[in-house]
């Protein structure tokens, strides 16, 4: 019996694991899926030569999965920032520990310099496909008080999740698309609406993140029961979320190796 209890715990404890990813696996696998699209041919040879063949969708959850490795404890807070609503990133204390920002702008530092190895460049692209994808899912620049929507409780129909969960993966798992459907059925753009999206910063795109994080909280009670009218409101924001991320993507790693 003992032995079962253990198994049980085990199961329980992993589910939770996976339910903390952040956009979940699809989620950042559709980033990486449409990022691909964007690519200028001298960046996608430089990354499949990086990445020895593999998509960027191959790798996106790279960033998530070396967290069962405490190796790599040190990358968990570039996965995210948290400040007060109200405040601004430039003007509230910095993280001695690192932040998403702080985390990509060393990605792409790595990977334009000469003196970098390729073992590090690999490493550092692989993070960089998935901090970009963090960087787009709201609830990834929220506040420290809830820790990012994770201590934000509401039911998802029937079942007790948090606020944080239901973005990072609860919403795309009801639409019940693969990340290669959900990255070919995304919104049609002329160029200019692309170009218009690769415009900006890094911060920029923080911004806008931020912002759709407070018009979510706006709209979202502790303890509400999420459904679909939810769903309605809030899926396409989602997705455009995702294609975003993956047009912002291409255009770093375009401007990265040249």
């Amino acid at each position: 019996m003992k032995k079962i209890a253990i198994v049980l715990l085990i199961t329980m404890f992993s589910n939770v694991l996976v339910a903390a990813e952040d956009w979940g696996k699809t989620g950042h696998r559709v980033v990486g899926e449409i990022a691909g699209k964007y690519l200028s041919k001298k960046a996608e040879k430089q990354i499949v030569k990086l990445l020895d063949g593999h998509s960027l969708a191959f790798v996106a959850n790279y960033g998530d999965d070396i967290k069962s490795d405490r190796l790599y404890d040190a990358y968990g807070p570039w996965h995210y920032v948290n400040f007060p609503f109200g405040d601004k990133y430039e003007t509230h204390p910095k993280s001695e520990k690192g932040d998403i920002i702080q985390g990509i702008e060393k990605c792409i530092s790595v990977l334009k310099s000469d003196k970098s190895t390729k073992e590090d460049k690999i490493f550092h692209l692989k993070l960089l496909v998935h901090f970009i994808g963090d960087l787009h899912q709201p609830l990834h620049i929220g506040i420290e008080e809830d820790k990012g929507g994770n201590d934000f409780q509401v039911r998802w129909f029937k079942d007790g999740t948090n606020l944080h969960t239901v973005w990072d993966s609860k919403m795309l798992d009801f639409y019940d698309m693969s990340y290669t459907e959900l990255a070919v059925n995304t919104n049609v753009l002329s160029k200019q609406q692309v170009e218009a999206i690769k415009k900006g910063s890094v911060q920029d795109w923080m911004y806008e993140s931020r912002a759709l994080c407070e018009n979510i909280y706006t709209h979202t009670e502790i303890g509400e029961k999420l459904g679909y009218n939810y769903v309605y409101e809030y899926t396409d924001t989602l997705r455009f979320q995702l294609q975003k991320g993956g047009i912002r993507l291409a255009g770093l790693l375009n401007e990265i190796f040249g």
